[in-house]
Formats: structure tokens, sequence, C-alpha cells
């Protein structure tokens, strides 16, 4: 057993994913390098999700409230968390087993760090079957929170999530880290499975539809033309953010 890395808080927003959250907190609690904490933050669900957990629960930190959506949820947890790095995982995602292992280094190898991305890769088959899902395709960089680590200090500077987006809270989250400067690197490695289903959000647009993104992305704009820090050019790309060496 590689030693623990006590310093990490993970953090699982969840709301009825009795199907696939038991999976996800298994993937957390098989981590090689252990994290300080496990934050569960129930939010509202009504399927019973938590009570497909059974003894695991024991090893979770529990916190429940009524339905104010994933920004609300995650913001929780980060208030709540003890650790000095944050990690994101959605209940129907999961990580691989050595994801701490890798990602959780570039920030005790160096202080001005606050956010690391690695690669994604989807998640396939169903977990109700009785196997294991399994990830396949390539491997890819994108907006997905559970795919980063972040210092938690980083939230004082850039803030929480914006509670009022049901959708894409990720995508304006990072446009406001990028917008501020804030020191994000990418490691060369899995770090997340990624699973699409027919009760994800992500297969139901908002009513506004692309997810919010056109507002988003106008108030991006609206903040740069305000400030003058980066005018109407474009913020840099997550397969851009320099591949952090091992020293």
């Amino acid at each position: 057993m590689i030693p623990a890395v006590p310093a990490v808080s993970a953090i699982i927003p969840l709301f009825n994913q009795r199907q696939f959250v038991r999976a996800a907190v298994e993937s957390v609690l098989a981590q090689s390098s252990e994290p300080r904490e496990v934050i569960i933050v129930d939010d509202g669900s009504t399927d019973g999700s938590l009570n497909t957990l059974g003894i695991l629960k024991d090893q979770l930190v529990v916190y429940r409230q009524r339905n104010k959506g994933p920004a609300a949820a995650r913001n929780l947890g980060v208030s709540q968390a003890r650790g000095e790095i944050i990690a994101f995982l959605d209940a129907d995602d999961e990580w691989p087993p050595d994801k701490l292992q890798y990602q959780v280094r570039p920030f005790f190898q160096d202080s001005g760090i606050d956010v690391v991305l690695g690669q994604i890769r989807w998640l396939r088959g169903p977990v109700s079957s009785g196997g294991r899902s399994r990830p396949h395709g390539e491997s890819f960089y994108g907006v997905q929170l559970g795919s980063g680590l972040f210092r938690k200090t980083v939230f004082d500077r850039v803030g929480r999530f914006d509670e009022k987006l049901r959708f894409s809270e990720d995508h304006d989250w990072f446009l406001r880290a990028r917008e501020k400067g804030v020191e994000i690197v990418r490691i060369d490695r899995d770090v997340l499975y990624y699973r699409m289903h027919e009760q994800s959000m992500t297969r139901n647009e908002s009513p506004e539809g692309g997810f919010g993104l056109t507002r988003i992305i106008k108030r991006s704009l609206d903040r740069r033309r305000r400030t003058g820090s980066s005018g109407e050019g474009p913020l840099q790309k997550f397969c851009e953010f320099k591949i952090w060496e091992e020293r």
C-alpha cells in the first residue's frame, strides 16, 4: 500500500444515482493513495441512493440538503472539506485506482500550481449487470471537474460554483479561473472514467439550449472587456496547458 495522501478531500454530489453511486464510492475508497476524507452531499435524492451504500457509509462524511443542484452540493462539500486539495467525482462516474497517487504529486513539488488536470476516458457497461464497467475509447482532456484536483485556496481566489446554474457550472468556473490567470497544468494519464447514460444531466439540455454555454461565454467576454485583461481574444484551451513533468 502506497502511503496515504491525507491532504485530499474527495467530494461526491449525489442526486438520484442509485444504480451507479456505489461503484463511484468504491472507486474512491480503492485508491492506491487514500484521500483524507470522502464527502457525499445528498442533494435531495428521492430514490434511496444512500441506502445502496450499506456499510460503506461508515467510511464517508455525509451531508444532506434539499435539492439545489450540483453547484450548491459541491459548494457545501468545499466549505466542509478539511483537506488542502479538493477532488470532485460525479456519482455516476469512477476513478482509476491510481488517480490520486499520480495527480497529487505536482502540488507537493510546486507550490504555485492551483489545478492539476488529467485525461478522461468513456465508461461503458452497466454496473447493475453484475460485472464492472469498462473504460473504452481514446483518452482526452475536457471540461469535467472529476478530471481535476484543486488547491482549496483557489476557491478563495476564483470563487465558488454559481448556484444559479443547473448546467455548465463547471465551464463557468474554469472560465473565471483562466481569466484570473490560475496556474493550471495537466498530466498525461487517465484520471477519470466518464459515464454517459440516459439519466445523465448532459443528456437533457437546459431550457435555453446548449446547456447555457452561450450565456456563460458572453459573461466571460463581458468581464474581460470591463477589466481590459484579455479583450475578446480566446482563452487557453485545456489541451494547451503545459504537461507537468515529475522532477
